[in-house]
């Protein structure tokens, strides 16, 4: 496990060639990524750099993201009233975990089908993924002897297979639809953007004779462009408005990438990222690293390495600010690792730039639109707990929304909100 920011330098940039390779994964996970044909998972190779690039240049680009500023706006809508209609029902208190996760949600799969699904359908992707995140902590026991351990668990085994058959059936509804509309050339009626499910139905994997992906790697790439883009800013999300809740002055000097960065900086939501694998066996800060070795990064470590973030436990946006020490921070980790919230070097997570927008549009139109205040004037509790990402040991967690102090400034002043609502 490594917790100096210098040698995670070094792995993961300098010699970021050598470790980007994935480790050989358990038959839980091989089942679940279509034999690691998703780009986290995916062996460092040709695969690889066509998933990813086909994500990077076909979804992720800044001209197709400005093309989504509607459906942001649309999904940012949908939060707010949810917020307002749960507030107006208890008393100005509301549990927000939930609300964030379905609005990342519906966000998510629009841009990986390109519609609108009505909220049914939504929340049905929603639980089918979040069952399988659930079983994730029971996959370790396939490991080992795997035709053994099936028959030793064999309740387990066959629990996880109905959750995949589960997915399967909800994904391929939704991309035998978006096959046939592609084909006839008639979209359906809530069509109208180009998404990551077309990107994949029309992507040639060149170097194995120009193929076509099949369902089952296409259901594993959707899994994971929504899963790993909701759980994670949602996670994200929930710690910042948490701190914004604990700290109250930080409403009154809103600088959204500040508190965002800050938020990012004490709460990283991959505290345990994927750990990439050596292709070859190499010599490394006096020691010899075998062929195949996978490595391990304590993120947290350094997120809360005193010599460079003073008063680390702290929750000070300002950090963040010109003079502050995290000024101009290069959270890609190409020049040098002050911290890592989205990993490094070759396998840096391909969705960091479309996260912090998110996070900055949302965090600035939350903080424009309600007054966050803790309810019952109790603590709020920043116990974590790891499960996919790091989430709040004693949810929910609970808030008390009150109207602005005064106009939304910034990002939420751009739109038309709808007036204030008592509480």
């Amino acid at each position: 496990m490594v917790g100096d920011r210098d040698l995670a330098h070094e792995i993961l940039v300098r010699h970021g060639a050598v470790f980007a390779d994935r480790p050989s994964l358990s038959p839980a996970l091989r089942l679940l990524t279509s034999n690691q044909g998703s780009i986290i998972t995916a062996r460092y190779g040709p695969l690889w750099r066509v998933l990813r690039r086909n994500l990077a240049t076909e979804i992720l680009n800044p001209s197709r993201v400005r093309q989504w500023a509607d459906t942001r706006e649309w999904v940012l809508h949908v939060l707010l009233d949810k917020l307002r209609l749960a507030a107006t029902a208890g008393d100005g208190v509301v549990v927000v975990k939930e609300t964030f996760q379905y609005a990342m949600f519906s966000l998510l799969v629009f841009l990986c089908i390109g519609e609108k699904l009505e909220e049914a359908a939504v929340r049905e992707i929603e639980a089918v993924q979040r069952d399988v995140v659930r079983f994730f902590g029971n996959f370790s026991v396939f490991e080992f002897t795997p035709k053994i351990t099936r028959y030793l668990f064999r309740g387990r085994w066959n629990h996880l297979l109905q959750l995949r058959e589960r997915q399967r059936e909800i994904f391929l509804t939704l991309i035998r639809s978006r096959r046939q509309q592609k084909e006839s050339g008639v979209p359906g009626e809530n069509s109208f953007r180009y998404s990551y499910l077309d990107s994949l139905l029309d992507l040639e994997i060149l170097e194995e004779k120009g193929r076509k992906l099949n369902d089952e790697e296409i259901i594993a790439l959707f899994s994971e462009f929504v899963t790993t883009g909701t759980s994670t800013t949602t996670s994200a999300l929930e710690w910042i408005m948490a701190n914004v809740v604990k700290h109250p002055i930080v409403q009154e000097r809103l600088a959204e990438e500040a508190v965002v960065l800050e938020g990012l900086r004490r709460h990283p939501s991959a505290q345990l990222p994927f750990p990439p694998a050596t292709t070859h066996e190499i010599s490394l800060g006096g020691y010899t690293i075998p062929k195949g070795t996978s490595v391990g990064f304590a993120v947290v470590k350094m997120h809360l390495d005193g010599e460079m973030w003073p008063d680390p436990l702290e929750f000070r946006p300002e950090r963040f600010l010109p003079g502050g020490e995290g000024e101009g921070v290069d959270i890609t980790g190409n020049k040098n690792i002050q911290m890592m919230p989205f990993g490094g070097g070759r396998r840096i997570c391909p969705g960091m730039s479309l996260a912090l927008l998110h996070l900055e549009f949302f965090v600035a139109n939350l903080v424009g639109e309600f007054r966050w205040g803790a309810a019952g004037g109790g603590e709020v509790d920043l116990t974590e707990k790891i499960e996919v990402s790091a989430v709040m040991r004693n949810p929910p967690a609970r808030a008390h929304l009150l109207p602005p102090l005064a106009a939304p400034t910034g990002a939420a002043a751009a739109r038309a909100s709808p007036p204030a609502v008592e509480y």
